[in-house]
């Protein structure tokens, strides 16, 4: 098949693209060969395996979306992209710090908390992101992208920067030579709960400069109102202060008010790409792409207890209980050179690429200080209690890598390759409790004779201010690495390939750790050291063609992610156990088993696979104090079975069917180091999970399904309905039993469509979660974060992270 950019937007592409997909299943690219009257499927074209091929032809289990089929089906999102992916799993947390955490699993590849999500983790993911050939986990909003291609388990041996559960990469559309092309589109919707209404507008432009060059330019905004209203929020002063009621600094309670639909979306995006193709042989293209996202709250909602009217009651649908507004905001751009050259006996290919990525939220840590206890037992039991936390990070990088791949058909076809990336990251966190010093002056001592609480800290060595919590982390980490993978093509029917990779990478960390409430030595709050590793990963695959139409693959492969360093203090009275400075590396071995197809009306991909993964890293709070940490398990181990299905019931009616079983558990118990409190020296551990507990955040049971219509109205003018649906079985937040544990019901997401496509225009009528179910993939729990009144803390800081509710909305586009 033609891949999707390589063709002009015309009724009868434009409605094949629509009639091939649904909002909610999107595994195959259209199936132009519908609108043109043919009766089998049309092959989809990937580059996963660095050369062109068919999907089909590629012996692992790799998933394609097409850009079409995004636009049709309205989705600029890729957690609503990424459900529809067998044995892949995604955290959606709406649009707040949508690119601080990557929450995407593949094939049940984790054991972090879905509470997670405010600030960049200490391990890095198990699944690797790319945007063309640069490794980077941006979440840019899917506009102008040609497909997006999903490879299961590791990929390290074809990908230079490896990865241990999975890839998914974002291949941008190219400009096109000879051809103009502009498009302009718009939709109007309105979500449940809201008050407003979203609007979202881009355009798009391609544009040749003679023969050999053209220029590709898109630009585009979303425009949310919001949908959560944060019920309980603190009246703050010109400082920022909560406000005492009656003006009573000392015994005054809060003055609260309410936000109405306070997590509203401001985007704005762009890219623009030159191409140079001067020949045959040589090709250059030069692109810039940026984004700034400006988020005003949580899309999360509190199901907790809500006592600020005085009396035990519980929060409306669609109401958060913080007491603090939490926006967000971030920018990212990227810049890459990519050039390929034809030498005859193989394509060399060269990728260079920078991007900056940084970002800041505000959240309110009231809840997870009342749960501690901390308000009355370490600051006196303000009246007003608040914390407000900071958080912020700037990620940028410089990524190289080459790549020779063979050309022909020969006995033994190989890809080669080098990878560099040289990446500087920090992360801080400056975490406050407004008020609380002025306060302090004027309440009663706590634990000595002085006058006030103020200078009963300042007699205990306490030095009295707002800030209580600052960290920053500043890191280093160089990565080079050689990969590639030889085929020997023993016959027209039977493939063996060998892969290898071989790396070595070096991190340097620098931290900083203090509590500026009680100060401690310089010496007691930094961390300096660091680390390098090295090691070949290896890969084997055979490959045999039962007949024309059906083939049989196997695979075993190699996964592996880098360590790393956490920032503790290891001395002084908030001193935790030395085992947290550093955590090591994870490994998976996977082994997979398929068989993939054709039908004159049906295309299949059945696979079976086992993980095994060794010293799983978690992402933890240290036992003591609960500062940021990673920790390395023992072992775990994910296994299942993966359906893919889509065809063609009649001549006007196709399908796409996905199902996915995942049984992901630990194979052993899960300890994290525990003791050292205040530094006395009695170390010990505790266990978190036991060997059996299953993983948390990926659903045992995951289904998909879509159908189809397109008929023709008139003679110029084509309708295309389609309907869709998503399941996933209960799914759990965290591993173990601790505070941040509890159980998620399963949920079904529906959508529906109806698209009236002429020549030059198009528009669709849109449902997006027919039935308004909740879709609750996260949370940060009462236990965690709640309400506490004998703390003199009324609001509830815990919420669970819902699906987008029911959406209603009328899109169109026009292409000149």
């Amino acid at each position: 098949m033609k891949q999707a950019n390589k063709q002009r937007f015309t009724q009868s592409t434009l409605a094949s693209a629509v009639a091939a997909v649904s909002a909610g299943t999107l595994f195959a690219v259209p199936q132009i060969s519908l609108a043109q009257g043919a009766e089998t499927v049309e092959e989809i074209i990937v580059t996963a395996t660095r050369r062109a091929q068919s999907v089909q032809d590629i012996p692992y289990n790799i998933s394609a979306v097409s850009g079409d089929e995004l636009e049709a089906s309205q989705i600029t999102d890729a957690a609503e992209m990424m459900r529809s992916v067998p044995g892949l799993t995604v955290v959606d947390r709406g649009y707040r710090n949508s690119g601080t955490v990557n929450g995407v699993m593949i094939r049940g590849v984790n054991v972090d908390s879905g509470s997670n999500g405010d600030v960049p983790l200490s391990a890095v993911p198990t699944v690797a992101t790319y945007v063309d050939d640069t490794p980077l986990y941006a979440n840019f909003v899917l506009k102008d992208i040609e497909r997006v291609e999903v490879l299961r388990g590791p990929q390290g041996t074809l990908y230079g920067s490896g990865s241990l559960a999975g890839t998914v990469r974002y291949i941008m559309n190219k400009p096109k030579l000879g051809e103009y092309e502009a498009t302009v589109g718009s939709s109007f919707s309105q979500t449940e709960g809201s008050d407003g209404f979203n609007m979202n507008s881009d355009a798009l432009i391609n544009v040749p400069l003679g023969d050999t060059m053209a220029l590709r330019a898109n630009v585009g905004m979303i425009d949310n109102d919001g949908i959560v209203d944060y019920t309980n929020v603190y009246e703050l002063d010109a400082q920022g202060a909560p406000v005492a009621a009656g003006g009573d600094i000392a015994n005054g309670a809060p003055v609260f008010r309410s936000v109405e639909d306070a997590d509203t979306v401001e985007i704005s995006y762009a890219r623009a790409a030159l191409l140079i193709e001067p020949n045959d042989q040589l090709s250059v293209q030069l692109s810039h792409q940026m984004q700034s996202d400006e988020i005003g709250g949580r899309r999360q909602v509190t199901r907790g207890t809500n006592w600020v009217s005085g009396e035990e009651e519980f929060y409306d649908d669609y109401e958060n209980g913080a007491v603090t507004l939490e926006p967000s905001e971030r920018d990212v751009s990227l810049t890459s050179l990519e050039i390929s050259l034809d030498m005859g006996f193989a394509t060399f290919t060269s990728s260079t690429s920078s991007y900056s990525h940084d970002g800041i939220a505000i959240s309110d840590n009231s809840g997870f200080y009342a749960q501690n206890g901390w308000f009355a037992n370490y600051y006196g039991g303000s009246p007003r209690p608040l914390a407000q936390a900071e958080r912020f990070y700037d990620d940028s990088a410089l990524v190289q890598e080459i790549r020779l791949v063979s050309n022909g058909d020969n006995f033994v076809d190989w890809v080669a390759g080098f990878f560099y990336m040289d990446q500087d990251s920090k992360a801080g966190q400056n975490s406050y409790m407004p008020g609380w010093a002025a306060w302090a002056e004027f309440a009663p001592p706590k634990w000595g004779p002085e006058d006030t609480l103020a200078k009963d800290f300042t007699y205990w060595g306490g030095n009295v201010q707002d800030q209580d919590f600052y960290f920053r982390r500043n890191q280093n980490f160089t990565d080079a690495a050689i990969f590639g993978e030889t085929t020997f093509n023993f016959s027209d029917t039977l493939r063996m390939t060998l892969g290898l990779r071989h790396f070595d990478n070096k991190l340097t960390n620098d931290s900083v750790l203090q509590l500026p409430i009680w100060p401690a030595p310089e010496e007691d709050t930094r961390a300096s050291f660091t680390t390098e590793d090295d090691d070949t990963l290896l890969k084997a695959n055979v490959s045999w063609d039962m007949s024309e139409s059906t083939m049989l693959y196997a695979t075993i492969s190699e996964g592996y992610r880098r360590g790393g360093a956490n920032a503790v203090p290891l001395m002084g009275g908030f001193a935790e156990s030395p085992e947290y400075l550093q955590y090591g590396a994870d490994q998976v071995m996977n082994y997979e088993l398929g068989v993939k197809g054709t039908t004159d009306a049906m295309r299949y991909t059945v696979s079976l696979f086992r993980m095994d993964w060794t010293d799983p890293q978690l992402n933890t709070a240290t036992s003591n104090w609960g500062f940021f940490a990673a920790v390395n398990g023992d072992e775990a181990r994910t296994q299942g079975l993966e359906v893919e299905l889509n065809g063609d019931l009649s001549e006007s009616i196709s399908y796409n069917f996905g199902y996915a079983f995942v049984d992901a558990e630990l194979t052993k118990d899960f300890y994290q180091p525990s003791g050292n409190w205040q530094g006395n020296g009695i170390l010990g551990e505790f266990m978190v999970a036991g060997s059996g507990t299953t993983l948390p955040g990926t659903a045992e049971h995951t289904m998909s399904l879509s159908l189809d219509h397109t008929t023709t109205v008139a003679a110029d003018l084509t309708l295309v309905s389609r309907l869709s649906g998503y399941y996933q079985s209960e799914t759990t937040n965290a591993i173990g039993s601790g505070r941040t544990f509890t159980e998620f019901d399963g949920f079904q997401l529906w959508n529906a469509s109806s698209t009236l496509v002429a020549d030059d225009w198009d528009v669709t009528l849109f449902a997006k979660n027919l039935f308004n179910e909740d879709g609750v993939t996260g949370a940060l729990t009462e236990a965690h974060m709640g309400t506490d009144p004998a703390e003199n803390f009324y609001g509830n800081a815990s919420k669970d992270y819902i699906s987008l509710p029911r959406t209603l909305g009328v899109s169109g586009r026009y292409h000149f």
